[in-house]
């Protein structure tokens, strides 16, 4: 398995003209991402940390360009990265709006991780699901068949949430304060300053998203 390093991952984001707004977002949902990894991986339940950075740095990949074309960006993201030889991240990209299958299994798997962190940042803020599910519900549940789609991947998302922290020492609320609050600004910085860029404050870091 073949899995890009965070410079690598930088290097796509930036070939991409990733708006930083969005990066901002997915940089955070990275950072919920690993956290639970880490969380999981002391009470002994093997996730690959490696692979779930990755897939959180990149689940965005095509999201600014999605802006002007209109595509489904989880998918042309799958696809993306599937081409630049990491189809393993690039299959939990393709699922990071919705996930093939809710697993029954004891242990979460990577893409329910990935799927479930970027339920939890709001722009560029770690939010309960609850209020990410209610904005995601009044921004793109305009058509009952999307809204009703919403409330069923809400059920969804609620027993993904209750088997990613059962047999954990933290509940949900608890994921911002296990977040060092400078370190989003810090790792935007280390993003900049792999790419040779002079170090600035992000632009429109709670700019609204266009799709979930």
């Amino acid at each position: 398995m073949r899995i890009p390093t965070q410079r690598e991952c930088f290097r796509l984001i930036a070939e991409m003209q990733m708006l930083d707004h969005i990066v901002a977002h997915s940089i955070q949902v990275c950072r919920v991402a690993t956290l639970l990894v880490d969380q999981l991986n002391a009470c002994r339940v093997e996730i690959n940390r490696e692979l779930v950075r990755a897939s959180a740095l990149l689940h965005d990949i095509t999201k600014t360009r999605s802006l002007t074309t209109g595509e489904n960006h989880a998918a042309t993201g799958c696809e993306y990265v599937s081409q630049q030889g990491y189809p393993e991240v690039g299959e939990i990209v393709g699922q990071h709006v919705q996930l093939k299958a809710v697993s029954i299994t004891a242990t979460p798997l990577e893409a329910e991780i990935v799927n479930y962190a970027d339920k939890r940042v709001l722009h560029d803020r770690v939010v309960p699901l609850e209020q990410r599910m209610h904005y995601i519900l009044e921004r793109y549940g305009c058509k009952t068949e999307f809204r009703d789609r919403l409330r069923r991947l809400w059920v969804d998302y609620e027993i993904m949430e209750i088997r990613i922290f059962r047999g954990l020492r933290i509940v949900p609320l608890d994921l911002p304060a296990f977040l060092d609050g400078g370190g989003l600004a810090a790792e935007i910085a280390a993003y900049r300053k792999t790419l040779g860029r002079q170090e600035r404050p992000p632009e429109n870091l709670t700019c609204e998203e266009t799709a979930p």
